[in-house]
Formats: C-alpha cells, sequence, structure tokens
C-alpha cells in the first residue's frame, strides 16, 4: 500500500506539473546570471582601500571553486545532486503527504530548486510555490549543466553576516580565500545555509559545532573523505572571525573616511545606487596615500592648536561607565569596546579613568594593559582652565581631578604634552571647532587629498564638499582677474581710501581689516594686503556683472549674484570649488574639473568612466627621440589668459613672501596663495599653490560663530597650508612658475607704479619689483593710471561717463591727455549696458 500511495503521489504530482506549468517565470535569464556584487575602490597605486555593497558578494567562477567547498555544499544540501533532474521525487512525495496529513510542510528541495527560490520564487511556504519550484528546476537541468547551477548557488546563497556566496563568507568567517580552507571551515559554511544565525559560531557554539560535523559526516558517508580526516576535522576547534581567532577582513584595508565616502556620493549620483552599490565596479580612486595621510595630520594638527590655544574648555566625549563596571577587568574592558567613540585618529585611544590618585588619574586604555604607570598629572592640562557641565554652562578647574571623573570615557595619546613631568599619555579631546582641507593636482583636476573633517567617525558631514561658507578674501584674485584680463595692468593705481554707498538697507560704509588707508597704490598691494577698499573700488569699475561671469566660468558658483559686497567673498561656496579655482591660475588659465576618480570600469573590465581624455600622439611608438618627450594633445577651455594668470600668480607670491602670510607661511620652495577671513571672523581660509600643486584649508563651527579675536585666516589655516606643502615639497621637489610668452619684465616701484630709472639700487632697493607687462603695456616713466571708482577700465569697455550719474567722482587724468586709464576714448559714450554695480544686501558688512 505504501509503494501504491508513493506511485498515486508521483501522478498527482505530474498532474499539477501540467496545471502549474503556465504563468510561470523566465528562467532562462538565469543564463546570463549578473549578481549584485561588491564595488571596490582602490587607491592609484592598486590597494584597495575601500569597498561598498548591500549585500557582499564577491564572485567566483565554478572552476574557481576548490572541490572541498562543492563537495561540503552537495552533502550537506543535496547528495544526489549530480543524478536527478532538478528534483527529488521521493523525497516531494513524502513532504507532501506530510503536509496532507496536517503537518509542518517540510523542505527535500534540491540545490536546483534551492537556485529558483533565492531567484525568481522567493521564500514563501506553500504548495503552489514548491509546484512552481519543482517545474523551474526540471526546465532549468535541460538549459545549464549542473558546474552551471552550481555555480549559481555557491554565489547567491546568503550565509549570514551581510554574505552573499562562499567567496564573501569565507573572508567574513575565516579572513581566507577559498583554497586556503580546511575542512572544518569547509564544513562549517556548507552547515549554513538553513538558518546563519542559529549556527552563530559566537552566541550559538554547540548547534554551530554540531551541524558542522553532520556535515562531515555525510562528506565521509559520500566519499568525499577519509575517515581519519573526517575525525581530525571534527576534532578540530571552530575558530573564526567572529570568535576573535582571525583578524577581520576589514583589518587590512583603511577605515572609511571623507575621501572614499565621497566617491560613494558622487559616483552614486552618476551611476545611481543600485549599480553603485550592486554593479562590481572597479574604481581607481586619484588619492595620493602619503599627501593624504599629511592632509589630515596638518588639519588636526590646526585644529587641536586652537582648541589648545584660544578654547581651553573641556568638554570631553560625554561618555562615562558605571563605576561598579571598573571592579571587573573584563567588564570595563567590554564596554569600552562597545563605547561609541571615534577610532579612526592616528595616535588616539579610547580610555577609562580608573581612579584618582595623588599624581593624578589612572588610566584603563583600550588595548595596553594595566600596569599601574598610565597616569595623567595636572601639568598635561595646563591649558584647560574651564569644564563645561551639564546644564550648559562652564566652570573653572585648577587640575586634572576636577577635569574628569571615575567612569569618564576620555581620548588619549602618547605624544607626551609640553612640560609634562614623565607621564607618557596626554589627555585629548575632539574640537569643537571644525574644518576641511583640499589638495589637488593643478594640471589634471585629480584630487589628491580631501579631509572633511576632525574625524569621518565622529562626523560623516564634509565640510570640503558641502559646507557652503563665505569664503571672504580668498575671493579677491578673481576679482583682480577680471580686471586684469580687461586691459587693467600691476601698475594701474587704485585708491585705498573711504568709500561709502546709498543702499536699500541704509548707508554702507565698507572699512579695511586694519581700519588704515594706504591712498594711490599699485593693484599689487590690494591682493598682498587684502585690501577691501582697493577691490571694491576695482570691482565697481570693472563692473560685477563682468567679476560674477569670470567666477562663474571658474566654477566658484553656478550663478553668482552681482552684488558689490560679493566682491569681498560673501556669497558662500564650498572649499573643492575655491581650490578648484585656485588650480587655475596656476595651470596658466586653463579650466581643470576637480575629480576624485581616474577610471570605473564595470564587472567585466570595460572602462565606463576615465577622467584624462587627453590624447598621446607618440606614445605608441616603440622609440622615441634621444631627448623627447611624449607629445600629449589636451582640448581645454581657457578661462583666462595665460599672462593675466601668471601675474595674479605673481601677486598672490607676494601675499606670501611680504603680505597677509609672510609670518604663517614659510617653505623653501616657490608658493602662492590667499588668506580669506569673513565677517566677525566667523570663517577662515587659506587656498595656495606650487606650480603643480593646489591645496586650501578652512577652519569655522559648523553653526558660524565668531572664531575669536585676531582669528584670521593666515594664524588658523597658514601652518596648515605650510605643513602639508612641505609634504609635498619632500615627496615631489619644487619648481618656478612658469612664465608664459607675450610678455616682458619691467622693474617699478612697488609703491607707487613707476617704472624704475636706470640708475636705480635694483640689489638692495626694497621698493623694486619686477611685474611682468604683456608687450605694448608696459608703463612709460611718468605715466599714471588711476582707478578711483567708478570707471570701466577695460580695453574692450566702454570709458566712464561721469555725466551718466549724479554723483560725479574726479577723474585723474594721465599726463598725455587720455582718460585715467590711459586708452583714448574717442569719444565714445556708455553702452546702455554698461550699468553701475548693484550693492545689495550688505548686511554681512565688510570681510576681510
Amino acid at each position: 500500500m505504501a509503494i501504491l500511495g508513493v506511485i498515486a503521489a508521483v501522478l498527482l504530482l505530474d498532474c499539477l506539473i501540467w496545471i502549474f506549468d503556465r504563468g510561470l517565470p523566465n528562467y532562462e535569464q538565469l543564463e546570463n546570471y549578473e549578481p549584485p556584487i561588491i564595488s571596490r575602490i582602490f587607491s592609484g597605486e592598486g590597494e584597495l582601500i575601500d569597498e561598498f555593497a548591500k549585500e557582499r558578494r564577491l564572485f567566483s567562477p565554478i572552476e574557481e571553486i576548490p572541490p572541498l567547498v562543492k563537495t561540503a555544499f552537495i552533502s550537506a544540501e543535496d547528495k544526489n545532486f549530480y543524478f536527478h533532474k532538478g528534483y527529488d521525487p521521493i523525497g516531494i512525495a513524502k513532504a507532501f503527504l506530510d503536509a496532507v496529513r496536517g503537518g509542518r510542510l517540510r523542505g527535500a528541495s534540491t540545490i536546483t530548486q534551492q537556485v529558483m527560490k533565492n531567484f525568481l520564487l522567493g521564500s514563501e511556504r506553500s504548495i503552489e510555490r514548491k509546484l512552481k519550484e519543482l517545474i523551474l528546476a526540471y526546465k532549468l537541468e535541460r538549459t545549464l549543466d549542473k558546474d552551471e547551477i552550481l555555480e549559481l548557488y555557491l554565489n547567491q546563497i546568503f550565509l549570514g553576516r551581510n554574505s552573499y556566496g562562499v567567496t564573501a563568507a569565507a573572508q567574513t568567517y575565516f579572513n581566507k580565500s577559498l583554497d586556503e580552507l580546511a575542512v572544518e571551515e569547509a564544513a562549517y559554511l556548507a552547515a549554513l545555509p538553513k538558518a546563519p544565525s542559529r549556527y552563530h559560531p559566537l552566541f550559538a557554539r554547540a548547534e554551530a559545532v554540531e551541524r558542522r560535523n553532520f556535515v562531515i559526516t555525510e562528506m565521509i558517508e559520500n566519499g568525499y573523505l577519509s575517515s581519519e580526516e573526517g575525525r581530525a576535522a571534527k576534532d578540530a576547534e571552530l575558530r573564526t572571525v567572529l570568535s576573535g581567532d582571525f583578524d577581520s577582513f576589514r583589518s587590512g584595508l583603511p577605515g572609511r573616511d571623507y575621501f572614499t565616502d565621497e566617491i560613494r556620493r558622487q559616483l552614486s549620483d552618476s551611476f545611481g545606487e543600485d549599480e553603485f552599490f550592486s554593479g562590481g565596479l572597479t574604481i581607481r580612486a586619484t588619492v595620493d596615500a602619503e599627501l593624504q595621510a599629511a592632509a589630515v595630520s596638518a588639519l588636526r594638527d590646526g585644529l587641536v592648536s586652537y582648541d589648545m590655544e584660544r578654547s581651553s574648555i573641556w568638554h570631553g566625549t560625554g561618555l562615562s561607565l558605571d563605576p561598579e563596571l571598573l571592579e571587573s577587568e573584563q567588564q570595563w574592558r567590554g564596554s569600552l569596546a562597545n563605547a561609541n567613540i571615534p577610532r579612526d585618529i592616528a595616535g588616539w585611544m579610547p580610555a577609562v579613568v580608573l581612579k584618582k590618585t595623588t599624581a593624578g588619574v589612572l588610566l584603563g586604555i583600550e588595548g595596553r594593559e594595566v600596569d599601574g604607570e598610565d597616569i595623567i598629572d595636572d601639568s598635561d592640562v595646563a591649558w584647560v582652565s574651564h569644564r563645561a557641565n551639564s546644564d550648559g554652562g562652564i566652570e573653572r578647574v585648577r587640575g586634572i581631578a576636577d577635569i574628569v571623573n571615575v567612569g569618564d570615557i576620555v581620548l588619549v595619546s602618547e605624544s607626551r604634552a609640553e612640560g609634562s613631568a614623565g607621564q607618557n599619555w596626554s589627555l585629548r579631546q575632539i574640537p569643537r571647532i571644525q574644518g576641511a582641507f583640499v589638495a589637488m593636482d593643478a594640471n589634471t583636476g585629480r584630487v589628491l587629498a580631501m579631509q572633511g573633517g576632525f574625524s569621518y567617525e565622529e562626523s560623516v558631514f564634509n565640510r570640503a564638499t558641502q559646507a557652503r561658507r563665505q569664503p571672504g578674501s580668498s575671493f579677491k584674485p578673481f576679482v583682480y582677474a577680471a580686471a586684469l584680463d580687461s586691459g587693467y595692468t600691476p601698475a594701474t593705481i587704485v585708491i585705498d581710501a573711504p568709500i561709502e554707498f546709498e543702499t536699500p538697507e541704509g548707508l554702507w560704509q565698507p572699512k579695511n581689516s586694519g581700519k588704515d588707508f594706504l591712498g594711490p597704490v599699485p593693484i599689487r598691494k590690494g591682493i598682498e594686503q587684502s585690501r577691501n577698499l582697493m577691490t571694491i573700488r576695482l570691482a565697481h569699475d570693472v563692473g560685477m556683472e563682468t567679476v560674477a561671469s569670470y567666477a562663474e566660468n571658474f566654477g566658484i558658483y553656478e550663478a553668482m549674484d552681482p552684488f558689490l559686497a560679493n566682491s569681498l567673498g560673501s556669497q558662500e561656496t564650498t572649499l573643492l570649488k575655491m581650490v578648484s579655482g585656485y588650480a587655475m591660475f596656476a595651470n596658466g588659465g586653463e579650466r581643470v574639473l576637480p575629480t576624485l576618480v581616474d577610471r570605473v570600469q564595470d564587472r567585466w573590465g570595460k572602462t565606463v568612466y576615465m577622467h584624462d581624455t587627453r590624447f598621446c600622439l607618440d606614445c605608441g611608438e616603440p622609440l622615441l627621440i634621444k631627448g623627447s618627450v611624449p607629445q600629449i594633445l589636451a582640448y581645454r577651455t581657457r578661462v583666462i589668459d595665460a599672462i593675466t594668470a601668471y601675474q595674479i600668480t605673481s601677486m598672490m607670491k607676494g601675499v606670501v613672501e611680504r603680505g597677509t602670510a609672510s609670518r604663517s607661511v614659510r617653505l623653501e620652495a616657490p608658493v602662492a596663495g590667499k588668506t580669506g577671513t569673513t565677517n566677525e571672523s566667523r570663517d577662515a581660509w587659506f587656498i595656495g599653490f606650487s606650480p603643480d600643486i593646489v591645496a586650501g584649508c578652512y577652519m569655522g563651527f559648523d553653526e558660524p560663530r565668531t572664531l575669536g579675536r585676531h582669528a584670521y585666516g593666515s594664524n588658523l589655516c597658514g601652518p596648515v597650508f605650510s605643513s602639508f606643502m612641505e609634504a609635498v615639497i619632500g615627496k615631489y621637489g619644487s619648481a618656478e612658475f612658469k612664465v608664459p610668452d607675450g610678455g616682458i619684465f619691467v622693474e617699478i616701484n612697488r609703491f607707487t607704479g613707476e617704472p624704475m630709472h636706470s640708475g636705480a639700487d635694483r640689489e638692495t632697493s626694497d621698493s623694486v619689483i619686477a611685474e611682468y607687462f604683456r608687450f605694448g603695456s608696459e608703463p612709460e616713466p611718468g605715466e599714471l593710471k588711476v582707478v578711483d571708482g567708478g570707471f570701466v577700465m577695460g580695453s574692450d569697455l566702454k570709458v566712464y561717463n561721469p555725466e551718466e550719474e549724479e554723483e560725479q567722482v574726479e577723474a585723474v587724468l594721465a599726463t598725455d591727455g587720455t582718460s585715467a586709464t590711459g586708452i583714448d576714448d574717442g569719444g565714445a559714450t556708455p553702452s546702455e549696458t554698461d550699468e553701475p554695480s548693484s550693492f545689495g544686501a550688505l548686511s554681512s558688512g565688510g570681510l576681510y
């Protein structure tokens, strides 16, 4: 009777197959299997630096999967895999009879059926789904061979811990490749498909070992292992990454940082999130590991310096442990390990205050044995004058005992504080002030370093790309570039004197930072000494519409409001955009687009994005003429004239040599740059460059507030830039800025703009400077070109007509009778489009 029942069940099954054969999913799509796989980011040197995935899967072709792994899964899941036609009739009949009798619908699925379930049908428990699974399995077996089906299964199966497929699981549980797995390790992986959480190697160890040993027994019975091999595998301890027996595969990767996360943001936008997280992209990043480390170190040092020298308030981590936990080292270490505290700060380690002593406070430091000598005393915290309390106020402190309490979780570093009395640990805290740093190849736009804050683990907000802040005086070079491109010269005189404007909000009286006035001085002085009033006059003369168009062409803004206050950098932008703009000064005036990625390849190795589109004319030649170099064609847009770019660069060299950054940026190499500080010292900037690399620093609070008295871009960001550039020079050396063709150097008096006569003492006179002029624009002795506001001073712009405005401005005439620009207007009248600059909203006040 039992045999008849089975026969009847099989006949019924055949009937049901015929009924459900219609409306099934298209199984043929599995012939072109493209599973979701990890996208990986590599450095320029080919080192893996990060990976992203919704399902962590590493695809392995079946021929690369060792027999040990294949036979382990076949023994655990489907020992007749190579012999059936997609389903096991007897097993299914038994499962069906159990269901008819009211029992729980159980498995009996073959590997082929599991493939159908995982790919096409889902995990619903029903007879209908089982029948569809069976039909599809049967059809798939007629389409793909056994190895192709096994390849699908072993790459798709979920094995816990966000690991999909055997290759990713081998990394997750053992930090090994498939061919490195021992018998007991392969058997453990094969034990997981039924329920990975049920066989957790730490929290369900007994069940995990029992299931692993069952798989080993099946492997012996199926002839894949000898009894001796099986016995040794069963006796082996279950050792995994989760149990702490092996390092995690991620321990070999750098921690996620602002650079790779910015790549994620940009490529998710360009390719779509699904393709980025599941498309198996291979991404070659532009990051230079050495310069990235230098940028991180320089910025952190600058932020810590501000915190210790200007803030002096201890706020700590805000975390603490119950004092009862301190009685057991195992307990406090476990709690400290689980504390949500940044661990990506080089040289800083989490610690807990174990007790206070007469010598100071005793620390328990993560990863270090307690030896009774890890003490911090009062001399280490002499920089702390106040402590933030729980009600939002501050209270005065007089030593380490007032600053921390027993159980407080703190950060410490091994770098001994200056003046400390022998201990080798210093108390640290993450500053409230934040900042960002970006470095870029000026000729290609390749971002070499990017740090978007003090610690990525503490705050993932990238202040280099996401924080929009007023650039202050670091914007001024773009105003001067617009002027020099429009016919002004380095000898042009601009009046540095009080100026005022009637605005919709009342009288605007911008001022210089030092509240002083220099009178009539050459245009260079406005850059070197960051003169607000000179810049405003120049912007008014050129026209803010012209200035705005230049700023947009440089990529500083998508749309700049043509308000006069914006000539002082009051419109917000990002550090990355500012650094990109400065790169165009450094490279001679050609547009470059910033990129964090050199190229992207899809899962098949096809390049789907490449940043560098230049063409090499003779790179394919077997030999080059001795002394020659490859000829590279680059099709790039010119943003400003090359001579203008050099003139601005020369003026910004003066900022470093004798201007606002002369005390903070001191390097044994040619560099140029510009400081920037906004109204009320809310934001501090310095952006500078060598002939090849441009770098910029920003500092400020996330919720803007004053940085305090005497806080400027020069003394906050200048040292950060200087420290970074020392690393650049150490690695790449230095070079002089290239002088473009089409001009001539003329020695002039840098205070008056007058050409120097032949008898001047050029060796000792501090007033002599060699300026570069376009041929035909060099000054003649006795010639005076003056800007005092309201003049349109461009070779291609109309000369200002004072009768067009109610308030006339006195013009200073040159000795030859032409207008103050030195250009004969020929009786021309202003164009209808040449309107006075708009003053706009000036509530931001003066910036410098």
